[in-house]
């Protein structure tokens, strides 16, 4: 069913396969060169970047797509692997785009080898005295071997994770690995190594094909046709260490959510990328950050879509951690870029940095993000403080000769950690389990709402946060907190061009490139204008970026006067923003203070700024802080704890006479509602009820007329059979079923769920539906289901079992909120009305016919199939 969150997982065909194929041409595009380079000892000039341009967008954009698929089929693994693997494929390109440009300005320029060479050995900033701005191209074999290690040791990871799911994988991840490690040793070895590489690409190419063709068939004829799938090497649940069943207590219950795969894996892993590399730069291997930008950019944004699924996910916490991360990675990348190509000069950098105030918000938001992590894990709370102490390691007010020591050891350490929790992430993702230990809860949730429960909020305690307004606001008053502060600059600096440089990356990522993403977050956050302030602020912040530019252009005074227009411009539409908003008090004092920012902005067009009016961005930043924090505790626990103010206008609703409704509605959080629908159910009605997937349409077995009914209802083909619904394993064990002990054994493991067993018909199913024998099922089986939902359970137990189907005309969406199954209401007799369902498809169907032998899928829904399949072999075993 569309719907403004996404499709659900069926919806979605085999993504396996354009995934795996990227991988296996990408592979054969580096055969080639590799073969080419090994044959002819020399690089091919040229053809390298038409090789390398198909590498990025086939290993590239096309396994990032292929990713993106896989999340929104509740695939972790998958989802996981092939953005990660698109980000290495693209960032690989770009190292052969940039190994082939600057081979050929080594070629053209001979007369510049020896200054070249010198350069190489001799000149750092982070290790010597200075480089000659323009060298672009220098440590291009380190930065590459630089970000291939950290991408050897992930890759080892996925392959022995996906061991757990399918033999086919960790074959293709395998030799991915292997792969990695030759080429890392052929950047700075002889050809050996290359063909080496070779060899062992042509053997991904080969699991690739075969793994894309057994996933094909599998989606073209909705069986495992092929072996290869469905089969993992072991079991995930071998890998738990100690007591880890104890750590399910830990935190709160989190909703299951099956719409997206989880994408924490993901995020680790980004964070294992970006910060090895700094480590790298930052102890002097690589003299320059040329291409380490690239690389880090690359993983950057690939973390932003790890953020981008949290939201989908209604996760603010992890929405905002990875964002936040993100943003920083790719400021540190384009900022080291900055000083290390275009400026180079040592005593330079290290004097215009001591003026730049922005890491500081990194610091502030780090350690409010550790106050939001108290609620979730150990693994979670160190991973926030060394991150901290990332931020604290580049403060630019530390001198330059302890700057990169300091901020190399701390991305050591924070790349050890992300390591471990991307494995931790990864398998507890696949298992549905605690497997790997996370740690307990530090602080527990009633602990934290009592701490973080300001005075009179408690008033407003029990007000409910909408999340999908929360986990883009938190990332909006973050960006613009980090633009305000790093715009900051005395009469001093702003003379200063090495300043003006090094601040550009600052405000325009922050301000304007992340900030159109949370933009684009906004649009589906439920608010009345959307992504209106976010888009706005985007092209401030922007503008104030080109303005900072253009003054190293030395621009004439016509030219500075079209900025002057711009300006006046923007202080009339944020005078529009400060009307609109009347949301809470926070964020009118935002668009307020920013409306003064604005007047420096345009003073400063003028040359008539007097410096003292820029603490306004001080003040920006400072109301920034407050909303981070107050908008984070309110989307974690999802209840207003910090207070953001009242509305300044209330909206007064009209009172509109609603409707009359077409049949009775009763709420299921009431007694006296799920008696009325049970009564209803008794007397032979037909009603919309909710189950753990989707709304379905309920008559009592005690009624087979009523069941007759709901073929009316649905239009449905008399061949497609109704199952029956009852609220435990129990009352199937009442009924005595000839049922083997393997199939007593998996029911009790996929029950209750949103699983639906296929069983052999029998007498002993007049024990259990009496009348309804011949209205249900088929002629020789029967579909059994017991939801996992509270109030389906105790209605079964009411009327006893019921004869279900899900409540939408056949062969359209299914119902996924009860306002959906009312407008059915001419032609049933009730709605239990439960808001949501939990679930956008139906329940998964599995044909236990032939239990003893295997078991197959017919309808793969909520729960997916290489987890039922995985639940099978284990009780098998």
């Amino acid at each position: 069913m569309a719907t403004l969150e996404g499709f659900p997982a069926s919806f979605y065909g085999e993504p396996g396969v354009l995934g795996m194929l990227a991988n296996g041409i990408s592979a054969f595009l580096v055969l080639l060169q590799n073969f080419n380079t090994a044959h002819t000892g020399k690089e091919a000039y040229g053809v390298e970047n038409i090789l390398a341009v198909h590498l990025i967008l086939i290993g590239g954009i096309c396994q990032l797509i292929a990713g993106l698929l896989s999340f929104r089929k509740y695939d972790h693994l998958s989802g996981t692997a092939f953005i990660g693997y698109a980000a290495l494929w693209a960032s690989y390109g770009a190292t052969r785009i940039y190994s082939g440009v600057s081979d050929n300005q080594t070629t053209n320029q001979t007369s510049n080898l020896s200054l070249s060479t010198d350069l190489m050995t001799n000149i750092s900033l982070n290790g010597s005295e200075e480089i000659p701005g323009g060298y672009f191209f220098l440590s291009i074999k380190e930065s590459a071997i630089a970000g291939l290690i950290p991408y050897i040791l992930l890759s080892f990871l996925l392959a022995f994770c996906s061991a757990t799911v399918n033999y086919i994988m960790p074959f293709v991840f395998g030799a991915i690995t292997a792969t990695l490690i030759f080429e890392a040793v052929g950047i700075v070895a002889s050809s050996w190594a290359l063909v080496v590489s070779g060899v062992l690409e042509l053997l991904i190419l080969i699991f690739a094909i075969y793994g894309s063709a057994v996933l094909l068939l599998k989606g073209l004829t909705q069986r495992l046709a092929l072996k290869g799938f469905g089969t993992p090497l072991f079991n995930v649940l071998l890998l738990g260490i100690g007591n880890s069943a104890s750590a399910q207590s830990i935190g709160q219950e989190k909703k299951k959510n099956t719409k997206y795969a989880e994408p924490m894996a993901l995020g680790f892993f980004c964070d294992s990328i970006a910060p090895f590399i700094f480590a790298f730069y930052s102890f002097g291997y690589m003299k320059s950050f040329g291409l380490g930008a690239a690389w880090v950019s690359i993983i950057s944004f690939a973390q932003l879509f790890s953020s981008y699924y949290a939201h989908l996910r209604q996760d603010c916490y992890h929405t905002t951690k990875f964002g936040f991360h993100a943003t920083y990675w790719l400021i540190k990348a384009w900022g080291e870029f900055v000083a290390s190509t275009l400026i180079g000069n040592k005593s330079e950098v290290g004097s215009a940095r001591e003026a730049m105030v922005g890491n500081w918000f990194f610091v502030v938001a780090g350690l409010i993000l550790c106050v939001g992590s108290l609620n979730m894990d150990i693994l979670e709370l160190i991973h926030n403080m060394l991150f901290v102490l990332v931020t604290v390691s580049t403060v630019p007010q530390i001198p330059l000769e302890g700057y990169y020591i300091f901020f190399g050891v701390a991305c050591a350490l924070f790349t050890a950690v992300s390591i471990y929790g991307t494995f931790a992430r990864l398998v507890n993702s696949i298992a549905e389990k605690l497997l790997i230990p996370v740690g307990k809860q530090p602080v527990s949730t009633a602990n934290m709402k009592k701490a973080l429960k300001w005075g009179k909020s408690q008033q407003v305690g029990s007000e409910m946060v909408p999340h999908t307004d929360q986990t883009s606001d938190v990332l909006f008053y973050l960006l613009n907190g980090v633009a305000a502060l790093s715009a900051i600059h005395s009469k001093v600096s702003s003379m200063n061009p090495t300043f003006l440089h090094l601040t550009i990356p600052w405000v325009l990522i922050s301000g304007a490139i992340i900030q159109a993403y949370v933009s684009r977050l906004q649009v589906t956050g439920g608010g009345r204008f959307g992504s209106v302030i976010s888009s706005i602020y985007v092209g401030v912040w922007a503008t104030w970026t080109w303005f900072r530019f253009a003054t190293l252009l030395q621009l004439s005074t016509g030219a500075a006067y079209a900025f002057t227009a711009g300006a006046i411009a923007l202080l009339v539409i944020n005078g529009f923003l400060m009307l609109i908003a009347y949301k809470n008090l926070v964020l009118l004092l935002l668009t307020t203070v920013m409306e003064v920012a604005l007047v420096c902005f345009l003073l400063s067009t003028l040359q008539r700024l007097p410096y003292r009016l820029e603490a306004m961005l001080a003040l920006v930043a400072i109301i920034c802080v407050y909303g981070i924090l107050a908008t984070l505790v309110s989307g974690i626990f999802s209840e207003r704890l910090i207070p953001m103010g009242p509305p300044l206008l209330k909206e007064v609703k009209k009172q509109e006479t609603s409707p009359e409704l077409p049949c009775p509605i009763a709420s299921s959080r009431l007694t006296s509602g799920l008696l009325k629908i049970a009564g209803i159910l008794e007397e032979g009605g037909v009603c919309g009820i909710p189950t753990d997937t989707v709304y379905a349409l309920a008559a009592s077995c005690k009624n087979p007329q009523a069941i007759e009914k709901i073929y009316n209802i649905k239009d449905r083909p008399a061949e497609k059979p109704i199952c029956v619904c009852i609220s435990s394993v129990e009352q199937l064990v009442a009924a005595k079923p000839p049922f083997s002990p393997l199939l007593w054994e998996f029911m009790r493991n996929v029950y209750p769920g949103g699983i639906s067993c296929i069983v052999k018909k029998g007498d002993w199913l007049f024990q259990l539906v009496g009348p309804a024998y011949d209205r249900v099922g088929t002629r020789d089986s029967i579909m059994i289901r017991v939801p996992d939902h509270t109030v389906t359970g105790h209605l079964c137990n009411i009327t006893g079992p019921l004869a279900i189907t899900s409540a939408n005309p056949s062969g359209e969406a299914d119902s996924t909120h009860h306002s959906m199954v009312i407008r059915l209401g001419h032609k049933i007799q009730g709605v239990l009305c439960d808001g949501d369902s939990n679930e956008v498809v139906a329940s998964t169907v599995v044909n236990c016919l032939k239990i003893d032998e295997t078991i197959t899928i017919v309808r793969e829904g909520c729960v997916p199939a290489v987890k039922v399949y995985q639940i099978f072999e284990r009780i098998k075993s």
